[in-house]
């Protein structure tokens, strides 16, 4: 029980030193602007058909289901307020950060874990380059940045996902929609919104880098280490919504 505790300990311990390093990384040269960008642009652009199609379809399945309910009570008017808070709060912040987590944490893990087994990054360090400033942080800053901008493209889909419905299925005028789901937000909102995506981009960047930079054990471990970067950064995806949904709801007014 001692062994297994002092293991999480250590992991712990390890995580929040990579975290520290590359957070003081941000305002210590050299920046590597060029890795910043590819790795925006492999993050972003990589990952916008998938949260482009997701937004779109999440929209349109949940106009679909209001709807249902909607019409039984006469509120079907109501439409475009549920679809905006719901996305903008917690569906589309959340679904996002899944969808990048699953293609950018594993495939940050994969390739920082082949970089270790095949001593890579013990070259670096030998040649005098800081692997963490190198690899962690251009990865921190460009998920950082590109998250929220995924997030928000992502809840526009959604809203016009769910003015398809609107207007086809109960044929609500669109002013009547996009008055309604632009007014009823608030700047809490709006800022729930986006701090969400930000903690989730932390989340991503640091789990893959961190187990990625753990990796052990040739091709399996490399295999390993993806797993294990996609599972605990979904999980604490999770843990991050409730606990930041929370302070929301209970501290800011």
């Amino acid at each position: 029980m001692l062994d297994l505790l002092k293991d999480r300990v250590e992991t712990f311990q390890d995580f929040t030193i990579l975290a520290g390093r590359a957070f003081a990384n941000i305002f210590r040269r050299p920046h590597y602007g060029t890795d910043i960008i590819l790795q925006m642009e492999s993050i972003g652009v990589g990952s916008l058909p998938i949260v482009v199609l997701v937004g779109l379809f999440s929209g349109i399945i949940m106009g679909q289901q209001m709807s249902r309910a909607l019409v039984t009570y006469g509120a079907q008017g109501k439409i475009g307020e549920i679809v905006s808070i719901t996305l903008v709060r917690e569906l589309g912040p959340v679904l996002t950060a899944l969808l990048v987590a699953g293609r950018n944490a594993s495939g940050i893990a994969s390739e920082l874990g082949s970089m270790k087994v095949t001593e890579q990054i013990d070259a670096m360090r030998a040649l005098g380059t800081d692997p963490i400033q190198k690899l962690v942080t251009p990865r921190l800053i460009a998920i950082a940045v590109m998250l929220p901008l995924l997030t928000v493209i992502s809840d526009f889909l959604g809203l016009l996902g769910g003015y398809i419905i609107a207007a086809f299925y109960l044929s609500i005028p669109a002013s009547q929609y996009w008055t309604s789901a632009w007014g009823t937000l608030v700047a809490r909102d709006l800022a729930e919104g986006l701090i969400k995506p930000l903690t989730f981009a932390i989340i991503i960047a640091l789990v893959g880098c961190f187990y990625g930079l753990r990796t052990s054990g040739g091709t399996q471990g490399v295999g390993k280490a993806t797993t294990q970067a996609v599972v605990v950064a979904s999980v604490w995806i999770f843990l991050a919504t409730a606990a930041i949904g929370s302070i929301f709801i209970n501290v800011v007014k």
